[in-house]
């Protein structure tokens, strides 16, 4: 490594339009409906449950039946604080070990009674162990964590 410091972790933030308790509510119970249509681990990918509880599994949930339990929940803190292990391997398949799963922290914080700023950070991506920087990489690129698709849901109101 020639860097003493390495990044281990990508950030992103937005503000909507909306109050805190309706910007953690679209996060936490839309997450099918603004995440990334292509970036599931289930064919014929069809809707995206999330058990909201700490413990909580995230699947997702194919046309076919097939399922895929990719992530836990960490932390449920309505309406400031989410968390979820990020059960993917370097080679995008489901991690079983869970000292090898990254960390997705997203925060809330009220700017204005409609307006919230919105911090996520993917952290602890180099548990994934060797090739974790292509990880990093892609989860922190243009085709990784982008919050969009979550600004438009909720500032479209619906």
């Amino acid at each position: 490594m020639s860097m003493s410091t390495q990044h281990t972790s990508v950030q992103r933030s937005v503000t909507v339009s909306a109050s805190i308790e309706r910007a953690f509510k679209v996060f936490t119970e839309d997450m099918g409906a603004w995440w990334e249509p292509d970036h599931h681990l289930v064919e014929g990918f069809e809707e995206m449950e999330v058990d909201l509880r700490e413990g909580g599994l995230i699947t997702d949930r194919g046309r076919d039946g097939a399922s895929c339990s990719w992530a836990r929940v960490l932390v449920y803190e309505p309406p400031t604080h989410f968390a979820f292990s990020w059960n993917i391997s370097t080679t995008w398949e489901i991690e079983t070990d869970p000292a090898r799963a990254s960390e997705v922290h997203v925060r809330f914080f009220s700017v204005a009674p409609d307006s919230t700023r919105v911090d996520l950070e993917h952290k602890h991506l180099d548990r994934h162990g060797e090739g974790w920087e292509g990880m990093r990489d892609a989860v922190g690129g243009p085709e990784g964590w982008s919050l969009e698709a979550y600004a438009a849901l909720v500032n479209s109101g619906r």
